[in-house]
C-alpha cells in the first residue's frame, strides 16, 4: 500500500496489554486511534499484547473491552489476542537466526547493569558480552547483533505523519533482545509481526515509542515484512512535585477508567474531551519525557 493510501484510508489500531487497568492515557491512545480511522473511512482494530508472563491477566479482558465501550469506541472485526500468533514470533526468531543475526545470553539483569557503558532509548545499552561466545541456548534470551543486522538491512526511512520522514538509527538500542527467557518475543518483535499481520497501516502509539520505531523498521526489512506508516501522539503527563512530567502508568497507581465508569461518570464525554485536548487538572497533554510539556 502506498503511502497516500495509507494515510488516506488507514488500519490503525489500539494494543493494551492485560496486565493492569486501563487509565486517562490509554484512553486518549484508543480514541487518537479510533479517530483516525473513522475520519479517513478507515478500521479501527482492537489487539490484546497477553503475552508477558504472569503479569497478563485474562479477567482484565473483560474490563478493557467494558472500558472501550464506556467511552463509545466500537472496533472492526474481532479481538485479536497476541497469545494466539505465538507460532510466528518462534518462526520469525528462526528466521533471523538462519540469517546469523541472533545470538544466545545468559546475562542476569544485574550483569548487565554491572558491565554496560551507558543508557540508550530502552535503559542500559547491553555491551555485547555473550556475543561471539560458546552460550547455551538452553533458556537463554535472545539478542540481535545490531552492527551486523544494520549492515545488511542497509540505509532505511520510514515515515512518521507528524514529525516527518525519518532515517532509521536503531544502533542506539544496542544488542536488545529479541526472544526472552520468560515470553515467546519482546514488544519490538512481537508488535511488528503483530502490526503486519493485521494490515496494519497507520501505526498510531504515543510519543515515548518514537524511537523503538528505528527498530521496528529495522525487523521489517529483515523479515521482509510490509511498511506502515507511523503517528505518534503526544502523552498524557503528570507531574511528580519536582519540576518533571511523566507519563501515566499502571506501576504508579494512575486512576482507572473502570473506577471512573463505576463512579457513574460519563465515558462518552470524557472522550470527547480528551478529542478537545482537555485533559483534568493536575494533568498535561506532552511527550512525557521528563520535561515540562
Amino acid at each position: 500500500m502506498s503511502t497516500q493510501a495509507a494515510l488516506a484510508s488507514p488500519v490503525t489500531r489500539f494494543a493494551p496489554s492485560p496486565n493492569g487497568l486501563l487509565h486517562l492515557g490509554h484512553a486518549y491512545a484508543a480514541v487518537a486511534a479510533h479517530d483516525l480511522a473513522r475520519a479517513r473511512g478507515g478500521r479501527f482494530l482492537l489487539r490484546i499484547e497477553d503475552i508477558d508472563g504472569t503479569r497478563s491477566r485474562a479477567e482484565l479482558v473483560p474490563e478493557i473491552l467494558a472500558d472501550l465501550a464506556w467511552l463509545g469506541l466500537q472496533w472492526d472485526g474481532p479481538v485479536v489476542f497476541q497469545s494466539a500468533r505465538l507460532a510466528s514470533f518462534a518462526a520469525a526468531g528462526e528466521r533471523l537466526k538462519e540469517l546469523g543475526l541472533l545470538y544466545p545470553c545468559q546475562c542476569t539483569r544485574a550483569e548487565v547493569a554491572a558491565a554496560a557503558r551507558g543508557a540508550g532509548p530502552d535503559g542500559l545499552v547491553y555491551p555485547g558480552t555473550c556475543r561471539g561466545r560458546d552460550v547455551s541456548p538452553e533458556g537463554a534470551a535472545w539478542r540481535i547483533d545490531m552492527a551486523k543486522a544494520v549492515a545488511l538491512a542497509g540505509p532505511l526511512e520510514w515515515l512518521d505523519e507528524l514529525a516527518g520522514p525519518q532515517v532509521a538509527d536503531p544502533a542506539p538500542f544496542g544488542d536488545v533482545v529479541l526472544l526472552r527467557k520468560e515470553a515467546p518475543a519482546s514488544y519490538h518483535l512481537a508488535a511488528t509481526l503483530d502490526d503486519a499481520a493485521d494490515g496494519v497501516t497507520l501505526v498510531t502509539r504515543g510519543q515515548d515509542l518514537f524511537a523503538a520505531s528505528h527498530v521496528h523498521r529495522l525487523l521489517q526489512a529483515l523479515l521482509g515484512l510490509p511498511v506502515p506508516v507511523w503517528h505518534h501522539h503526544p502523552l498524557v503527563c503528570e507531574a511528580d512535585g519536582q519540576g518533571h512530567w511523566h507519563k501515566l502508568a499502571k506501576r504508579r497507581g494512575s486512576a482507572a477508567l473502570a473506577d471512573l465508569r463505576r463512579a457513574g461518570e460519563d465515558g462518552r464525554a470524557l472522550a470527547e474531551a480528551l478529542r478537545m485536548g482537555q485533559i483534568p487538572t493536575g494533568l498535561s497533554l506532552g511527550p512525557g519525557v521528563g520535561t515540562a510539556p
